[in-house]
């Protein structure tokens, strides 16, 4: 009988970037690298635990707009082209290291060898839809697949209009059940924004979990007998998870955290800004733009020396040595609350996935390596899936609503409300006060009828303003003018299509556009946001 539990979460969640109006957006980029860095390589990592017959489970959300563009067939056949140009920058590095740049044949070869891989896992066994790879190990047992908001809005700065978050959290629900024909148990909620009273509606959504940032759990209206080490029960069954603070530190941590060692890959350092633009040409963006192109030939070194040659035999060697090292803080970790507890610990690891093998190169090898030390090693531990947690473990559980919280910038919403983004707000309540207002209006359309066409339309268009990624850019300040655009671009499309559903004036050809711009939710319920009974 094992002592306690280990959950780990990767939330995989990209914005909606749809653009079938221009050759080769930049934006679509950020898809294409998060395939071939993060989804590919944590899918490879599935297939062969699978095939070894590790014993395992662990949580994945996939956010309805991933889901959306991982099924998009404009955008399947445009990575599988963006794998095969890289493909043939590879095989142009082993042809040139071999020659002029020798100290880095070796790295070259290896990037031609991963590529070629990725291109046979996304071409040959999954058929450009990665879908199916997740759907497979959630078959297999070891995978457990949950939702998040539709377009990931930030649910607690919607919440002047509660029909905005019912929207968000039941056309989520209802895109993840189409996408993969199963009800999803629990919920990633958007940046982990949370607000008391927001377990009602994850009720009516037929949603049985969250998670939550760990001083929401210690701060709610009851002190938590248990801390971060067992689920709340916000009063009527929906179960809130709380993030383990020494899970986090150990991965997250600019200072602390595995990722940063010296031994591991440099994101930073890319061939895309560091060969001569005339050779890397043909592989970056119209006008000579440079780009990543994911062929890093340096590891992260420390101080202010100069970037050393990455060494994937080391890197790899420190992998295996973190892994051991989360794998035994685990064990005393388990070992220390077992005493203190009246039911088994879990300890709740979220991450988000664009970690693993993106931004952190090493950290699938990193999540490979601990999974299969767990199973080999006598541990007092299981990996398990939050709702096995639940149904097995969980009751009964202690009743109490959480606080306020999210996992951003001093745990609450600053990072998404500041003066570098709040004008966004009042433009979208009052769209949403709007779409209420139309929704109330029309709600006997006929369906497939035109007006109901453009009442979905503005539905989409409404959701697509509403997505937390782009208040969160502004802030960063990486590619402002295109996330202010994004919203400026949808509101405009909302307001335009308000105007001309008032006024009994719907052109055709302009909804044929935007359907095909705006390419998500085909069967959005714009009755969501109706208020009258």
């Amino acid at each position: 009988m094992k002592k306690g539990f280990l959950s780990i979460i990767l939330h995989a969640h990209l914005p909606f970037v749809h653009h079938p109006e221009q050759p080769s957006p930049f934006e679509e980029r950020w898809l294409f690298e998060a395939i071939t860095d993060c989804y590919i390589p944590l899918i490879r990592m599935f297939d062969r635990l699978l095939a070894a017959g590790t014993r395992y489970k662990l949580v994945l959300s996939l956010s309805p707009t991933l889901i959306a563009m991982l099924d998009n067939e404009l955008l399947r056949e445009r990575c599988l082209n963006h794998i095969k140009q890289m493909l043939a920058l590879a095989d142009k590095e082993m042809e040139r290291t071999r020659v002029h740049a020798p100290a880095y044949h070796n790295l070259a070869c290896m990037y031609q060898r991963l590529l070629s891989d990725n291109l046979y896992v996304y071409e040959t066994c999954y058929q450009t839809n990665l879908l199916n790879a997740f759907i497979k190990h959630l078959e297999a047992g070891h995978v457990e697949l949950i939702t998040s908001a539709a377009t990931h809005g930030f649910l607690p700065l919607l919440n002047q209009h509660e029909s905005a978050v019912r929207a968000q959290l039941f056309a989520g629900v209802q895109a993840f059940e189409q996408a993969l024909d199963i009800h999803p148990s629990g919920i990633w909620l958007p940046e982990c924004g949370y607000y008391p009273g927001l377990e009602r509606l994850l009720k009516k959504a037929g949603l049985h979990y969250f998670f939550a940032d760990s001083h929401g759990i210690l701060h709610a209206s009851e002190s938590p007998r248990l801390g971060v080490h067992a689920p709340l029960d916000c009063g009527n069954g929906v179960a809130a998870f709380g993030r383990d603070p020494d899970c986090s530190r150990r991965v997250w941590s600019a200072t602390e955290g595995y990722p940063g060692d010296f031994d591991y890959r440099e994101y930073y350092s890319d061939i895309g800004f560091e060969l001569d633009l005339d050779y890397i040409r043909p592989h970056v963006l119209e006008g000579g733009i440079r780009v990543n192109t994911g062929i890093k030939y340096h590891k992260v070194t420390g101080g202010d020396r100069p970037k050393e040659i990455y060494n994937p035999v080391a890197a790899a060697n420190k992998a295996n040595e973190h892994a051991f090292d989360f794998l035994t803080q685990r064990r005393k970790q388990i070992e220390h609350l077992t005493p203190h507890m009246e039911k088994p610990p879990i300890i709740v690891a979220p991450y988000d996935a664009e970690l693993f093998g993106h931004w952190w190169f090493e950290g699938p090898l990193w999540l490979e390596s601990f999974i299969r030390q767990a199973d080999m090693q006598d541990n007092n531990f299981e990996l398990i899936g939050c709702t096995d947690y639940l149904v097995d473990h969980a009751q009964p559980m202690q009743k109490a609503t959480p606080s306020e919280s999210s996992w951003g910038e001093n745990g609450y919403h600053r990072y998404w409300l500041n003066d570098k983004n709040d004008w966004i707000y009042p433009h979208l309540h009052q769209a949403c006060r709007h779409m209420e207002d139309l929704a109330n209006d029309y709600r006997n359309i006929p369906s497939d009828s035109l007006m109901d066409r453009a009442l979905k339309q503005a539905a989409r268009s409404l959701l697509l303003a509403q997505a937390s990624d782009w208040p969160f850019i502004m802030k960063s300040g990486t590619t402002v003018e295109y996330a202010a655009k994004r919203v400026t671009d949808h509101l405009a499309r909302f307001n335009y299509l308000y105007d001309s559903i008032t006024n009994n004036r719907i052109d055709h050809h302009q909804l044929s556009a935007l359907e095909i711009m705006d390419d998500i939710f085909p069967d959005i319920d714009y009755h969501y946001y109706c208020t009258a009974d």
